[in-house]
């Protein structure tokens, strides 16, 4: 009998001895040490090193995320990055439409292709703390989102919310923003269920000039 298999079965008697029987103690050390393998009995070889199961996926992208380097979504000093955006062109930020008071930028990290924010310029964190200007285009763009979304990609819904405080899921909770996510039957499918991973069919850059392109116009 190997040594594996000596101490399974020192294991399976340890584990399966009925709580009235009077135990032996000598011979429980002497059997915990042979499952054990911690060198007190010398008959038993020391134990193999652990086998690394662990797998590996390898995301050398992320270290732009790690070095801060512009566009890579991590925020850079003390500002706001949904401030900073704004001043940053369309293609380098992102921006799909701008407006007077708000504007629609593609989310860095996406639950779905088209993902977008509707954020206002202003730096405010509440509903309340908007004027009658800022509020009528936070939702008139919203609108517009879905329409270019709709003539872009067809989608067979969407979710559209506003996470407001950090208690709510907002990661950027002192900036108001509105979401906006196209939604397709069958989008959270396996890979997203067992592998916790999203299958993103167009880089970000392409999705913005799409977008961009089917932007309706209010002029």
């Amino acid at each position: 009998m190997s040594t594996q298999e000596r101490r399974a079965a020192a294991a399976e008697r340890i584990l399966s001895a009925g709580p009235t029987e009077v135990p032996d103690v000598d011979g429980r050390i002497a059997e915990l040490n042979e499952v054990r393998g911690d060198g007190r009995n010398m008959d038993a070889p020391a134990p193999s090193p652990p086998v690394d199961w662990l797998q590996r996926l390898w995301t050398p992208y992320r270290m732009a995320y790690i070095k801060g380097e512009p566009g890579s979504g991590r925020d850079q000093g003390e500002g706001c990055p949904l401030c900073r955006i704004p001043t940053l062109d369309d293609v380098a930020g992102l921006i799909v439409a701008r407006g007077e008071h708000a504007y629609a930028v593609l989310n860095l990290h996406p639950y779905n292709p088209g993902h977008l924010m509707i954020v206002t310029y202003r730096h405010v964190p509440d509903l309340e703390d908007l004027t009658g200007a800022e509020l009528t285009e936070l939702s008139a763009m919203t609108r517009d989102a879905v329409q270019a979304l709709k003539s872009a990609s067809q989608p067979h819904g969407f979710n559209v919310g506003i996470n407001l405080g950090g208690v709510a899921g907002g990661s950027l909770s002192d900036h108001l923003h509105q979401h906006v996510v196209p939604r397709w039957n069958g989008d959270a499918n396996f890979m997203m269920v067992l592998s916790q991973t999203k299958v993103m069919p167009q880089l970000l850059a392409d999705t913005r000039e799409l977008l961009a392109s089917t932007w309706p116009s209010r002029d």
